[in-house]
């Protein structure tokens, strides 16, 4: 199998080169790319895409996403984390979806990163009470249907839900705890058996699809599991990836449970490694920052749904001088309401210009689009996989039309990428050495019939889900008061823009 796109604007973001596209060919034979330059021989080339006023580049990835959310799209507005955990990830009454639920529930991810531009995606999995084999397999078999690269984790919780949010016992009524307590937590032994499973029989799945270690977060997981799962990727070679310091309030947690700081727990526990990715990142210290750079660790800067939670913003130019490896990531799809890396470039590269006058800690939009392609491929364990427009690598990249209006007038390709476009302008999307969109349309899958089927489903799924936001809004009262509590709470972290930072 063999492709090549002829006489484009090829811009590779490979690390050095700067973010001005050069005029070449491209070559892609199997699934890699086999040359990249000027006026190349293309005489032995199946298919030739003209590459006159098309710009190429590399796919974009997004690495901190959770796909199961993508059923309270548009849901939910005007809660912090902490409450809006409670209807998103129930405490209570939780149901369990059939494996075709799942698989329907992902596609409709998969198929809107497709169309806007992602072709590779860490994808974070939690599954109640627990993630069935049948359960995963329907997320492998739908990225593999759409046609992405993935990354898709088995997520997991082991602590009591209450014991992983400080003063809850305090202002929870102690019938409603007993009965958060009675659900219990998972078996260590039993996830690790999970994941054993996952590794050996769809890890590498297509040459597309691997399986991550995803233990939730360390004031909610035993670090016992934390270290098995930190071993378990050692030995695959597969992300370590976890949730720390989103919210004020874990900034409270690490000291009212640890006594330090959760980046210092995890660095005393061993699990501050280069495979770690660390999703959020905002309400950390100094310290904390020197110790994530001297481990070389990654973050997933998930920056639309930091703020529709009011979380804050992660210090990302800081991040990237310690030596933090950042990444971008659309999380929760009912937190950002969408998995479209263009939409979060966009906000990634504008929210930091309100944080501080100190235009040196802005980011460009050339760091912008390294951390929604290379960063994001590093997190994943990807590097050398994808992420740059280099010969041997992967052939996942974009091809893109510089004739529509927001390429019109060209000025700076990069900015335009990130400031301009909303994937709108892409004619195909490259995976792994295939055209699996074109023109907007999958090319692999009957969208309209899979989205009619999901549709079809939704009523009986939302009566269900109505009766399970009934019985955990029980809790909004008490958790109100924790989020309250928590905000009066010196962490010793300065937040740029809780005062005035401009001038009077």
């Amino acid at each position: 199998m063999s492709l090549a796109i002829k006489g484009a604007e090829v811009l590779t973001l490979v690390p050095g080169s700067g973010a001005k596209p050069i005029t070449a060919d491209v070559i892609i034979k199997n699934d890699k790319i086999a040359a990249i330059g000027a006026n190349l021989d293309l005489s032995g080339v199946a298919e030739v895409i003209n590459g006159t006023g098309k710009l190429v580049m590399p796919g974009l990835v997004n690495a901190h996403m959770h796909s199961p959310e993508a059923l309270y799209k548009g849901r939910y507005d005007n809660m912090p984390l902490e409450i809006w955990m409670l209807y998103a990830y129930p405490i209570l009454g939780a149901q369990v979806l059939s494996p075709r639920m799942v698989y329907l529930r992902t596609a409709l991810c998969a198929i809107e990163s497709l169309k806007t531009g992602t072709t590779c995606v860490t994808d974070d999995v939690y599954e109640s009470p627990h993630q069935t084999p049948e359960q995963l397999d329907a997320v492998f078999q739908a990225y593999d249907d759409v046609g992405l690269r993935a990354t898709i984790s088995g997520h997991v919780v082991d602590r009591p839900f209450l014991d992983t949010i400080p003063f809850t016992r305090d202002f929870v009524d102690t019938d409603l705890a007993a009965q958060a307590d009675a659900l219990g937590s998972a078996d260590k032994d039993a996830w690790l058996a999970h994941c054993k499973d996952a590794f050996t029989r769809l890890h590498g799945r297509s040459g597309r699809l691997n399986f991550m270690v995803a233990p939730s977060a360390p004031q909610r997981c035993t670090v016992d599991l934390m270290q098995d799962a930190m071993a378990l990727a050692e030995e695959h070679d597969a992300p370590f990836h976890t949730h720390i310091l989103e919210t004020k309030l874990q900034a409270v947690t690490g000291q009212e449970f640890y006594g330090e700081t959760l980046i210092a727990y995890m660095a005393r526990h061993g699990l501050l490694k280069e495979r770690t990715t660390i999703a959020h990142s905002i309400w950390v210290t100094d310290s904390d920052i020197e110790m994530m750079g001297d481990a070389g660790c990654s973050v997933a800067h998930n920056v639309i749904s930091n703020q529709k939670l009011g979380a804050g913003v992660s210090p990302v130019q800081r991040l990237l001088r310690a030596g933090v490896n950042v990444a971008l990531g659309s999380d929760g799809v009912s937190t950002s309401d969408t998995t479209r890396m263009f939409a979060v470039m966009h906000a990634a590269g504008l929210i930091h210009n309100v944080q501080t006058p100190d235009t040196d800690l802005w980011l460009s939009a050339e760091q912008v689009l390294s951390a929604a392609t290379l960063g994001g491929a590093k997190s994943a364990c990807l590097g050398d996989t994808t992420g740059t427009l280099e010969v041997g690598k992967k052939a996942d990249m974009l091809v893109l039309d510089m004739t529509t209006v927001p390429f019109t007038p060209l000025n700076d390709a990069a900015n335009h990428l990130v400031y301009c476009e909303t994937g709108s302008s892409i004619t195909h999307t490259i995976v792994n050495g295939e055209v699996m969109a074109e023109d907007g349309t999958c090319l692999r899958v009957n969208e309209a019939e899979l989205l009619a089927e999901l549709r079809a489903e939704m009523p009986a799924f939302l009566a269900e889900h109505s009766k399970t936001e009934a019985l955990n809004r029980q809790f909004e009262a008490a958790f109100q008061k924790v989020h309250q509590k928590a905000q009066g709470i010196d962490v010793g972290v300065h937040r740029l823009g809780q005062e005035p930072a401009w001038p009077s």
